[in-house]
């Protein structure tokens, strides 16, 4: 079984994202992996999540958006979580505001391992008390082990 949990990294976690545009908001979380050992290239990569974002909105409904791409501008599989305390427009199919937004990207060829933890992150995220766990945390760390315990429940 696959653990979000393990690949959370404090530094990766935004907990008072400012939002202005979507495209802003996915530009800021994807800064975070500027010049990170699991982006071989930075530009590439931004690109790639907006052209998947330009198929169809990533905004899930729930208050939840899952911006992504497979890229060969990825060297291995990274997260970025931002929340956005007053909520944002994401497109979302449930028009409601966007406050949890988990930003992901994959290498192009990782199709399996990739499917598997988008759906292991949608069936923890469909839980109410745990995503409601998710915006009350007062910080990175918090939020690290909301998902650890939950992970380890469910396994």
């Amino acid at each position: 079984m696959v653990n979000i949990s393990q690949y959370l990294k404090k530094e990766r976690i935004i907990l008072d994202l400012k939002a202005g545009s979507k495209k802003e908001v996915v530009a800021k979380l994807a800064e975070v992996l500027r010049d990170q050992s699991e982006i071989i290239d930075f530009d590439g990569f931004l690109n790639d999540v907006f052209e998947r974002e330009n198929l169809g909105t990533t905004g899930i409904g729930l208050g939840l958006a899952l911006p992504h791409a497979r890229s060969q501008a990825v060297k291995s599989f990274v997260i970025v979580i931002g929340r956005v305390d007053q909520g944002m427009d994401f497109n979302s199919l449930d028009t409601e505001p966007v406050k949890l937004i988990f930003l992901m990207g994959t290498p192009k060829e990782e199709v399996q391992g990739y499917l598997k933890i988008l759906a292991h992150l949608t069936r923890l995220l469909k839980k109410e008390a745990f995503r409601a766990s998710l915006l009350q945390v007062s910080s990175p760390q918090e939020l690290i082990e909301v998902f650890k315990k939950e992970e380890s429940a469910s396994s």
